[in-house]
């Protein structure tokens, strides 16, 4: 279990952080382990490599560096790299340049939500080098008409159209003796109380509606009706999330570099399955602003061993709809890429707003 930043930063004096931010920097940089003699050179306060090397079996000891194979130099180990991230990362603003690029591509692209969502994952492809990524939910569906239809003596099916022309069929069991009125009276019922709200909307307004429904329904029709409520929170396949993935080009050059496919190979069939996704959505309902995964921290990605930069983005009504991000290598520039995620999930939230 990886420690918290505090537990490190109480047992490293100020030396044996600056070395430790030093190997980090230029693992971040160059994606290479860096010795003690190079290190020595590195540092501000003179240190001789064999003074560095005692340092370094330190944080070799805390678990917090290693030399990756056979290297004679050490690497930020996946603890490591967190608790640079937690507790060292100095991260700026957006560049003027950068700024402009991301606000003018997304807020000048025409059509549909999907169409700058797709925009958004190609902006931060190009600006990382890395995937750019965005896990959107479903929107859930407004209820243009509800009804149900009999299919036997036993069953019925109820039909939901969307507003949009989406039509969702559920199947549910019938009461025993139950009139073709009666299925009439509670279509009409649930047809008058959720047309125009969202499935979740009409959900709760039936619910709280419940004591009245009583004194207006007969114990049969009452039965259709909470029947009804629970076929609209069943799941559906519409409620899967919308994945868009651009720039897997750099991951896979990147794997090439490290002769590692086998790992990028795992990440696009995690991807494209979108298992764990609704994890990260939920995830993403929690947090408040940007999230880092690093390595195995997020179980959609730890086979892949890749790092995840992610930020909510909101609809009108300020809820959490979906997360954006980078998918990258572990040395990824944390300080770059993290407030070019953050600036980039504002701009497609004040989207979704005018999208209202």
């Amino acid at each position: 279990m990886t420690k918290p930043p505090e537990d490190f930063l109480s047992v490293l004096n100020a030396r044996s952080q600056d070395i430790f931010k030093k190997i980090v920097e230029r693992y971040l940089d160059t994606g290479m382990p860096v010795g003690s003699r190079d290190l020595s050179r590195m540092l501000q306060v003179g240190l001789s490599p064999a003074s560095v090397r005692n340092v370094m079996a330190d944080l070799e000891d805390l678990g917090l560096i290693a030399a990756p194979h056979t290297s004679a130099g050490r690497a930020p180990t996946q603890e490591g790299l967190r608790f640079f991230v937690d507790a060292m990362l100095e991260v700026g603003a957006v560049d003027e340049r950068e700024r402009s690029q991301i606000a003018s591509h997304i807020e000048g692209r025409q059509g549909q939500v999907e169409d700058f969502l797709t925009e958004a994952s190609q902006l931060l492809s190009g600006l990382s080098q890395g995937a750019g990524v965005v896990i959107a939910a479903k929107a859930d569906m407004v209820l243009r008409h509800i009804e149900f239809v009999r299919l036997d003596a036993s069953r019925a099916m109820a039909v939901l159209v969307g507003q949009d022309g989406q039509v969702e069929n559920r199947i549910l069991d019938l009461p025993p003796g139950l009139a073709a009125s009666t299925l009439t009276q509670a279509s009409n019922y649930l047809a008058h109380h959720v047309v125009g709200r969202t499935i979740a909307e009409a959900r709760k307004v039936l619910a709280e509606q419940r004591a009245e429904q009583r004194a207006e329904l007969d114990e049969l029709t009452q039965k259709l009706v909470d029947a009804g409520i629970a076929t609209l929170s069943q799941p559906s396949a519409s409620s899967q999330p919308t994945v868009i993935v651009r720039g897997r080009a750099n991951l896979i050059n990147d794997a090439m570099a490290s002769e590692d496919l086998a790992r990028m190979r795992q990440l696009f069939d995690e991807l494209e399955s979108k298992d764990g996704l609704l994890d990260l959505l939920g995830d993403a309902e929690k947090a408040q602003g940007v999230r880092i995964f690093i390595g195995s921290e997020n179980k959609l990605f730890s086979l892949s061993g890749s790092s995840v930069i992610l930020s909510p983005y909101k609809d009108a009504n300020d809820k959490v709809v979906g997360v954006l991000g980078v998918i990258g290598p572990t040395r990824l520039n944390y300080a770059r890429i993290v407030p070019v995620v953050d600036y980039t999930a504002n701009v497609i939230s004040a989207m979704m707003a005018r999208k209202r």
